[in-house]
């Protein structure tokens, strides 16, 4: 009995130190983009409830295991949705940009032109 312990307690240990280094690592690539937030919550929150019904049932571990797997891939989803609006916004407030710029080069080229008629 005092062998599985240890065991477990080394199997815990080598849980923990993998997802620190995998955060360590997630971490070092710059700032998350929304796909990768989305994955990411979706992945703890699915995990979190997979876990609860799975203790309603007697098996806690798979229940995270399977909520945490379909979050991160309904989590992905909605974050990969999510960053294509990002982007079509981006792209639309560029060419608003643009439009602006013109408007206001043309609006000083006839400021020029009037104020060269004045004087």
């Amino acid at each position: 009995m005092n062998k599985n312990k240890n065991g477990l307690r080394f199997s815990m240990g080598i849980v923990a130190l993998s997802l620190t280094a995998i955060t360590a690592v997630g971490c070092a690539g710059g700032p998350l983009t929304a796909r990768e937030k989305g994955a990411g919550i979706g992945a703890v929150g699915g995990a979190a409830a997979g876990g609860l019904i799975g203790s309603a049932v007697g098996h806690p571990g798979a229940g995270a295991a399977i909520g945490g797997g379909v979050g991160l891939g309904a989590g992905a989803l909605i974050g990969d949705y999510m960053q294509g609006q990002e982007e079509t916004q981006y792209q639309y407030n560029q060419q608003q940009i643009q439009q602006n710029q013109r408007v206001i080069e043309r609006n000083r080229q006839e400021t020029l032109r009037l104020q060269r008629q004045e004087y």
